[in-house]
């Protein structure tokens, strides 16, 4: 049998249930493009649709008269490298999601193809009447005459109804019609016109001389040229004043010649920014260090979990880490968990490292994420700093990843592949032989635990850095303040603590992790209470425009004064950062108060902060983005206003996450040279989990919580699973949960009851968003590899089975949220 060059091909158009590598022929003319890692377009299913889709392998094999052949390579060099693609083909093991999906989240958006149909009319009147023949073909014809004989499909679709594609392919049969995919990239490179002499700077100089009066704007253009070399033609008629037409008229004469040059569109570096000085460490930070050089230095994966409380300096061990692995000719990179600490970071990394220092996250353009992407694949980029995504930063030399507050939910990805940033970062530190190092005031219990079974090296840093002392903590009982008649969102002593520290001229940090004026409008005559017509949550009331909107999927509404059922009056319940600051202005009307929440940083978290810490504003209020990671020495005052609103909760981590935040919005306060204080109001002051924030105390928590996790089996004691089924008829929903929860009892069955349990199906804490209902099932076990394959058969076949249509099945383990 004739051989033929096959490669494998992760496409894009198959959804998980049929998704793996399929087999193209590649044509003779493509086989120098057609190598792994390069994107193509294929051919696929059985109308042989135009998909994108990615080369995961390459070799020579057998020539099948069924196999199809690759339409196009889409790249000049490959996009992934291999330490990519085996990391795409790990993360659809290990999370249930397709290659493709996979591959998606690991190359920024703006490399990404859109694909787009065009049809067009064949000539002739024999055509036309072949049209005629096919029903709904006449239609069809007409749109694409209409449009001048070629039409996108999308538009041929808008005009005809849902049936054009069946027809499109019915007149392609025929021979009525043909059909070209157009691949368009959805973000292209910026390219910028260059000027340079045609002729030495002696020769052009020499010719340009004698015409210096009659032509002076050339004679400019010449001698600028002499001494800057290649400068761009924005500039060149900018210093100069010469028009296009000039540089032209001299590109004729050949004194001058124009060259296309890639400009990239990357943030512009912070020029006020000063060269830092070396970074000195105390004795513990020291310790932690020379624990760390030799693990570094060996070239054999490691994991450090840093754990030091805050304002301890993990930051200054992080900077000095860096230098080292920089320093072995190796690569780093630098998570923050919220994009609100990126510039803080960068100002401090990049004042050590200057422009080897690269920022990705998802609050920089798309172009501006894509060409740093480009500089880092390029090898101009050292270290990476970024939220969660900047894991997938195409260094080939990574030598050291730094998670700093491990603990935080927002490492772990909301949309598919629903990935854990550690468990990528353990991927490609064993792959590289990298140390990872976790840093955290607050290790998540998880990794706690791992620290304490020996399997990560754990160091501490137990005091603040230049010995500042902890800010002392003060909890103000909340039922105590409704007795004394203080119905308001202040405490008595938080009032006394802010009024305190304007008069000193000190500034505060205040917390309520709810945005908004009113958590709800309750009629007080009857108990209606406005809901968001496609969620199952009652609508928050903003203060700011006046209007009711829900926070998940986006609903606004006007608010109303009068019940629309019974006329009673309504009433506002519950407080967000809108009601508190109004409260604020009220209490210290002379006092500035900057806001920070989703609605006043929408424009970026950088400027609010500047002028935050330029300004000296007062107080800042906001959510939970004002908890970690700020270091202002002028704060020397935090207040909780709500301690209970994320304590009681229905979710496993509810403890774990209302100890971090507090323990770190706590640590906010007395980072300069003034001693901080803090007040957490609580309606529970008795409660260990707040009892043990206010006292720093990590291991009094940590013992209780793995105490209750052991009892209850949860992470880290057993793996859960939770199947979320959804779909627009409530019914449907919960009859196909039913059928989850049995499909599991049976495939588990023949296992130890002690270590696997199912549970469920029980609606999801907020049963419908956007129209779609939600149902979960639970498995309690261990995610390991027998497991995942059971639970990946049983998400084929519910989306096999006819009669879960318009249904959807996705499974999280232990999931964050």
């Amino acid at each position: 049998m004739e051989t033929a060059w096959i490669v494998k091909v992760a496409v894009s158009a198959a959804p998980y249930s049929i998704d793996k590598p399929y087999d193209y022929l590649v044509p003779a003319a493509l086989e120098e493009l057609a190598v792994p890692g390069a994107r193509v377009t294929v051919p696929f299913g059985r109308g042989n649709r135009t998909s994108e889709g990615i080369i995961l392998a390459a070799a020579p094999g057998e020539k099948n008269p069924g196999i199809k052949a690759i339409f196009a390579v889409l790249d000049r060099e490959p996009v992934l490298d291999a330490t990519g693609i085996a990391l795409a083909l790990w993360m659809r093991q290990r999370y249930f999601c397709t290659l493709y999906e996979a591959v998606k989240a690991i190359l920024p958006a703006g490399l990404w193809y859109q694909l787009r149909e065009v049809w067009h009319t064949v000539p002739g009147e024999e055509a036309a009447a072949l049209a005629a023949s096919i029903p709904g073909g006449q239609a069809v014809w007409d749109a694409l005459t209409a449009s001048g004989g070629s039409a996108d499909a999308q538009v041929l679709e808008n005009a005809c109804g849902e049936e054009t594609q069946r027809v499109l392919r019915s007149l392609r049969k025929a021979g009525a019609v043909t059909c070209e995919t157009e691949a368009k990239r959805k973000l292209g490179d910026k390219m910028r016109r260059m000027v340079q002499l045609a002729l030495s700077a002696q020769e052009a100089l020499a010719l340009s001389q004698p015409r210096q009066r009659s032509a002076p704007m050339q004679y400019e253009v010449v001698q600028l040229l002499s001494t800057a070399g290649k400068i761009s033609a924005a500039e060149l008629c900018y210093f100069t004043g010469a028009s296009a037409a000039t540089l032209r008229t001299m590109e004729k004469k050949g004194l001058l010649s124009f060259s296309e040059e890639e400009a990239l569109r990357v943030p512009e570096p912070r020029k006020e920014e000063p060269a830092a000085g070396p970074v000195i460490l105390n004795d513990e930070q020291q310790a932690a260090l020379d624990a760390m050089v030799p693990m570094l230095r060996s070239g054999k994966p490691g994991a450090v979990l840093l754990q030091g409380v805050t304002g301890s300096g993990k930051t200054q061990v992080y900077l000095r880490l860096v230098r080292e692995i920089l320093q072995l000719g190796k690569q780093a990179i630098v998570l923050v968990p919220e994009i609100v600490l990126t510039p803080q970071m960068m100002r401090r990394f990049s004042s050590y490292f200057g422009e080897r220092v690269a920022m990705l996250h998802s609050g920089l353009r798309l172009t501006e994420r894509y060409d740093q992407w480009k500089r880092i694949r390029r090898g101009e980029v050292q270290v990476v700093l970024g939220t969660r995504s900047a894991i997938f930063a195409p260094l080939e030399h990574v030598g050291l990843i730094i998670l700093d507050e491990e603990q935080e939910s927002s490492y772990q990805s909301e949309n598919p592949p629903r990935y854990h940033t550690r468990d990528i970062a353990k991927f490609l530190c064993a792959r590289h032989g990298a140390l990872l190092v976790l840093g955290s005031a607050t290790p998540s219990v998880e990794t706690a635990w791992a620290a304490e079974q020996g399997r990560y090296t754990r160091l501490f840093l137990r005091r603040r850095y230049q010995n500042h002392p902890l800010p002392q903590v003060q909890i103000a009982d909340l039922r105590q303040e409704i007795r004394r008649g203080n119905p308001g969102l202040l405490s008595e002593p938080l009032r006394e603590e802010l009024a305190e520290n304007l008069r000193r001229g000190e500034q505060s940090i205040l917390l309520l992790n709810r945005r908004g004026s009113s958590r709800m409008l309750l009629c007080g005559e009857c108990g209606y209470v406005p809901e968001c017509p496609r969620c199952s949550v009652p609508l928050t009331y903003h203060s700011a425009n006046g209007r009711l909107m829900c926070h998940y999927c986006g609903h606004s509404q006007p608010a109303f004064e009068r019940c629309p059922e019974c006329g009673g009056i309504m009433k506002h319940i519950g407080s967000g950062t809108q009601k508190a600051e109004e409260e604020l202005h009220t209490l210290f009307p002379e006092a500035g108060i900057l806001r920070m929440d989703a609605d006043t940083a929408s424009g970026g978290h950088e400027p609010l902060l500047t002028r935050f810490e330029q300004e000296k504003i007062p107080i800042l209020l906001g959510t939970q983005m004002v908890a970690k990671g700020l270091d202002f020495e002028n704060v020397t005052l935090v207040g909780v206003l709500s301690a209970d609103l994320s304590l009681y909760v229905d979710h496993y981590r509810a403890a774990e996450r209302t100890f971090s935040l507090l323990t770190q919005v706590v640590g906010r306060a007395g980072r300069g040279e003034r001693t901080g204080r803090a007040v957490i109001q609580t309606y529970t002051p008795e409660n260990d989990v707040i009892q043990c924030a206010a006292r720093q105390d990590y291991q009094g928590f940590y013992e209780s919580e793995i105490r209750m996790r052991r009892l209850r089996r949860e992470p880290p004691f057993a793996d859960l699973f939770t199947f979320t089924i959804s779909g627009t008829e409530e019914g449907r929903v919960l009859r196909a949960a039913a059928g989850v929860r049995e499909v599991l009892r049976r495939t588990f069955a023949c296992t130890d009851e002690k270590t696997t349990e199912v549970l469920g199906p029980a609606p999801a804490p907020i049963v419908r968003v956007n129209n779609r209902f939600r149902y979960r099932c639970l498995l309690v076990g261990r995610n390991d590899k027998a497991t995942r394959e059971q639970v990946s058969r049983i998400l084929k076949e519910f989306a096999a089975n006819r009669a879960n249509r318009g249904l959807h099945l996705f499974v999280d383990c232990n999931t964050m949220e």
